[in-house]
């Protein structure tokens, strides 16, 4: 099996290792949310600075083709067992092969992770709603992971950002 890389163009790039490039043919947005009022096992849900829990849609990244855009991020090589957990840290995502999209010749295939249907339909209806709401959090570690890069992130919030505390909810077992 060849190697896989992974492009990351959001919360990826905290992982501090990879190769800066660009993926043609597509553009950066936020479009893709989770309902925070419900708990799924091994998933996550988040409180406000009071200890509550927000009915909100909680929005993140996404990207999507685009004839003429250009996303910057990273490809970072992933062994086999890294990629199937990647695979369930994106639960609102789906992989997809991106290798003829990057500029980099990297010896292998190039996967992004896209949005998923329902995951995306969450972020309209959160919208229409007016209850999609970004993390701090998570807008600033987006932000830090593009800085120490050296890259431009282009893509702020067109939804509301909170102050938003992280809970991971465990398996069941």
């Amino acid at each position: 099996m060849d190697t896989a890389f992974v492009f990351g163009y959001g919360s990826l790039l905290q992982r501090g290792d990879g190769v800066p490039c660009r993926l043609a043919g597509h553009r950066r947005r936020w479009g893709v949310a989770m309902d925070n009022r419900r708990t799924l096992p091994g998933y996550k849900y988040f409180l406000d600075p009071g200890g509550a829990r927000p009915e909100v849609f909680v929005a993140f990244l996404d990207v999507v083709a685009e004839a003429g855009s250009a996303v910057e991020g990273l490809a970072f090589p992933v062994a086999a067992d890294v990629l199937a957990g990647l695979d369930a840290r994106e639960r609102n995502y789906r992989r997809v092969d991106v290798t003829a999209y990057v500029d980099a010749g990297l010896g292998g295939t190039v996967w992004a992770y896209q949005g998923l249907h329902e995951a995306r339909e969450r972020y309209a209806a959160g919208v229409r709603a007016g209850t999609a709401v970004a993390s701090r959090a998570y807008l600033d570690g987006v932000r830090a992971g593009f800085a120490a890069f050296g890259l431009g992130f282009d893509t702020e919030p067109e939804v509301p950002v909170r102050d938003l505390t992280l809970v991971r909810v465990p398996e069941r077992g």
